[in-house]
């Protein structure tokens, strides 16, 4: 069973070479010592316009650690284009991408410590319809914690600024490495006050 899920993730594009190799948590956190001072030592970046690593699923980063990657090698024309970390992937191979997720997903998220929105909630739980936007809850679970085997990031407690640049990237378009447009079609219905009240909701999550 498990090898038929993972046979119709690669088929369907959300799984890719780096996160299906088998990553080392030690090897990851040796690597990781480039990381730390954006990301925190332990994956709980204190710089509000940096993601939280910790607690993220292995495949997810290593995903993104190989879109970086051929972000940087296509001039920004496919995977994710960013001129910060495309200087930080530079050398990594595909399996220190696999370590680098093995051993973040091993730590622990600290809790989100924005209060909560009650308007973020109801976009995050049911959507809009009229607006044709989808519920978050869809795809991020209702814990905010993801769905790790079909690609989807955990959002609990993640850092505000950051979750904010991103809907706003993914609704200019100017970051597009979410599988079958899936966030950039959200996101371009979604204005300024929709941005920040979801933001703040899913950072609020513990």
């Amino acid at each position: 069973m498990k090898k038929m899920i993972f046979s119709l993730l690669l088929g369907l594009g959300l799984v890719n070479t780096a996160s299906a190799l088998e990553g080392n948590a030690e090897a990851g956190k040796a690597k990781s010592a480039i990381c730390a001072a954006c990301h925190g030592a332990d994956g709980n970046s204190p710089v509000p316009i940096y993601p939280k690593l910790a607690g993220q699923s292995a495949a997810y980063i290593a995903k993104q650690l190989a879109d970086f990657k051929t972000g940087a090698a296509s001039g920004g024309k496919q995977g994710r284009n960013d001129p910060v970390m495309a200087g930080m992937v530079a050398a990594l191979s595909e399996q220190d991408m696999a370590n680098l997720g093995a051993y973040y997903a091993a730590q622990a998220p600290a809790p989100g410590t924005t209060a909560t929105n009650d308007a973020g909630k109801k976009l995050y739980f049911g959507g809009q319809v009229k607006r044709k936007i989808t519920a978050c809850v869809a795809c991020h679970g209702a814990d905010g914690k993801g769905m790790a085997s079909a690609g989807f990031p955990a959002v609990a407690g993640q850092n505000l600024d950051y979750l904010k640049g991103q809907l706003a990237k993914f609704r200019e378009g100017s970051r597009a490495n979410d599988t079958n447009s899936v966030m950039r079609n959200i996101a371009m219905r979604l204005s300024d006050d929709d941005i920040a009240a979801i933001s703040e909701y899913m950072a609020s999550l513990k």
